[in-house]
């Protein structure tokens, strides 16, 4: 059963039984947490495609000589990035990158997709946004110390208060990592992996002005060893260079022409400044924001058989573009105007996005098959989108709007400025993630109403006065990562929110560090791949079993949980 069927099914029964009152079981529909977490996604949709966060990653890894190098560099940025904005789509963008990463240096990619989910997880521990539970639980304390009549936390705290005990966790997890992953984590991928009768291309791209690879070498430019992928020739001046030398400083207007797999074609055209060597994709009837890939099979019936592309008329006609031709594993050394299409020619299309529904029925072509992620980058705005995010991050420490307010706001000046079109922007939002805080916010309410969490709050209160405060927060911590394996770590801090509270009154206590430590604990979810979706999320791409993560993930989250319980009373006060 999904969690977002778990959770609200049983806010039903709950509702059913008469155990919390409607308003109280649907309010975290309507809690600020739910709302600012909704845009955030809009946020980090426009973050994602405008490329931002492609070009910092591919910057900050450079070259390591060995396995730890390669973890260090990884991990760091991806770390900082997870600080600003949601884990998710970091790691999404990063899975190709790495996995490039790692084949150029002959790293298993066991060894480093692991590790890349870990690392965005631990730097979600430092600012409020970095995770939903961050929020989850910060928005329940505000409202518990307005509730009590308390002095509610500064903005300043409450965005950067937990970055006290999460920075000094995030040193000791990255530490720990390098040091220990390449003998916990085995080495379940080849180093390189060979492709079999894979599908090649042969396609150009044109160096245009302006363009960030200008003046470097072949080599430093990044276009040398590339993963499945072969920079075959360079034009320049209409005349074709001699040989392709990794020294040769690129100049504007160079044509590279390149022969690779679909998947490292569609990474290089993620590469700003390089454009495809076609002016014809300029003439398309379809706006940059609704264009699409899409790969079609030439047909025997087809009316482009025995014509050239120039002759065929091919954009007017499908309202089209053809980037490149794959035939039967042959190297077609032609332009694309004046290659000859045949029958099984595999076309590779810049269109619109309903070319495949247009055209799949028709005799022209065999198969047609949309290629998935291959909306083009936004490069242009990347600055844009950096300056909305850095607008509300200062928003959110000095407050001078309410942070919904601030977040929504942001969200919307992403789609007006275009970083994120409308469409991305309903895309981005994780609806499954949203009703399963709403819905365990609801439960949240059903264990206060109940005197359920009273009583579980004594017990632990009970505990904490006989261990002494350290390790009831030691507990805290691992109950919370425990329970975040098996639930979402959202649900788990909405769950356990109000037992912490009441063990923190019981004990006549500051609430201050119990709310971090609970906040660092259900953010730990190393222990499964099911406890948090980037885990899930390279899981395939890793070749990792289910244990592996226990392997590292057990260490670690010990290790975590001493560091948290230790400095929480230090920094935040008993």
């Amino acid at each position: 059963m999904g969690m977002d069927v778990a959770i609200l099914g049983g806010l039903v029964m709950l509702m059913l039984g008469g155990v919390v009152s409607v308003a109280d079981a649907t309010a975290g529909f309507a809690s600020p947490a739910v709302l600012m977490l909704a845009g955030l996604f809009v946020v980090a949709k426009g973050v994602e495609r405008t490329g931002a966060i492609r070009r910092f990653a591919r910057g900050a890894l450079g070259h390591p000589e060995s396995v730890g190098g390669a973890l260090f560099r990884m991990m760091v940025p991806v770390s900082v990035l997870s600080g600003i904005m949601n884990n998710t789509p970091i790691v999404a963008i990063c899975i190709p990158i790495v996995r490039d990463w790692a084949r150029r240096l002959k790293i298993s990619p066991s060894y480093l997709f692991m590790p890349l989910s870990f690392a965005a997880i631990l730097g979600g521990k430092l600012t409020l946004i970095g995770t939903a539970a961050n929020i989850i639980v910060m928005e329940e304390w505000v409202d518990w110390t307005i509730d009590h009549g308390l002095n509610t936390p500064s903005p300043l705290m409450q965005f950067l208060g937990l970055a006290a005990i999460g920075l000094p966790c995030l040193i000791a997890g990255i530490l720990f990592i390098v040091i220990a992953a390449p003998t916990l984590i085995p080495a379940r991928k080849e180093a390189v992996e060979e492709h079999v009768d894979a599908r090649q291309y042969q396609v150009e791209f044109i160096i245009k002005k302006g363009s960030p690879v200008i003046g470097k070498s072949i080599e430093s430019a990044g276009l040398r060893r590339l993963p499945g992928l072969f920079l075959s020739a360079i034009e320049r001046g209409g005349v074709p260079l001699p040989a392709v030398d990794p020294d040769l400083t690129l100049m504007e207007d160079d044509r590279l022409a390149f022969v690779g797999l679909l998947e490292s074609v569609l990474d290089l055209r993620s590469i700003r400044g390089l454009e495809p060597d076609d002016d014809q994709a300029d003439k398309l009837e379809v706006t940059s924001s609704t264009r699409a890939l899409a790969e079609a099979v030439v047909s025997a019936n087809s009316p482009l058989v025995g014509k050239s592309v120039r002759q065929s008329n091919f954009r007017k006609r499908y309202n089209a573009v053809i980037l490149a031709v794959h035939r039967q594993g042959q190297q077609i050394n032609a332009k694309i105007g004046d290659i000859v299409l045949k029958t099984g020619d595999t076309l590779l299309l810049e269109t619109h996005l309903n070319f495949r529904s247009d055209w799949r029925s028709s005799d022209h072509f065999f198969l047609v098959s949309d290629v998935p992620d291959a909306m083009p980058v936004r490069h242009n705005r990347a600055p844009i989108a950096l300056t909305i995010m850095v607008v509300l991050i200062a928003l959110l420490i000095w407050a001078p709007v309410d942070r919904v307010t601030a977040v929504w706001s942001c969200a919307l000046a992403m789609v007006l400025t275009r970083c994120a079109t409308g469409t991305e922007a309903r895309e981005g939002l994780e609806w499954r993630v949203l009703l399963v805080i709403a819905g365990a916010i609801g439960i949240g309410n059903a264990l206060v109403n109940t005197g359920l969490a009273a009583e579980a709050g004594g017990y632990v209160a009970t505990l904490g006065a006989d261990w002494g405060l350290v390790p009831m927060l030691f507990l805290i911590f691992l109950i919370g990562a425990a329970l975040s394996q098996f639930i979402t770590n959202y649900a788990a801090a909405a769950l356990l929110f109000p037992i912490c509270m009441t063990s923190a009154s019981a004990m006549g206590i500051d609430s201050t560090p119990v709310i971090f430590v609970l906040m660092m604990g259900v953010g730990c979810s190393f222990i499964s791949p099911i406890g948090y979706q980037t885990n899930l999320m390279v899981y395939g791409p890793g070749g990792y079993r289910f244990l592996d993560y226990a392997r590292l993930g057990i260490p670690l989250t010990i290790l975590l949980a001493i560091v948290s319980a230790v400095l929480a009373p230090m920094v935040y006060g008993p």
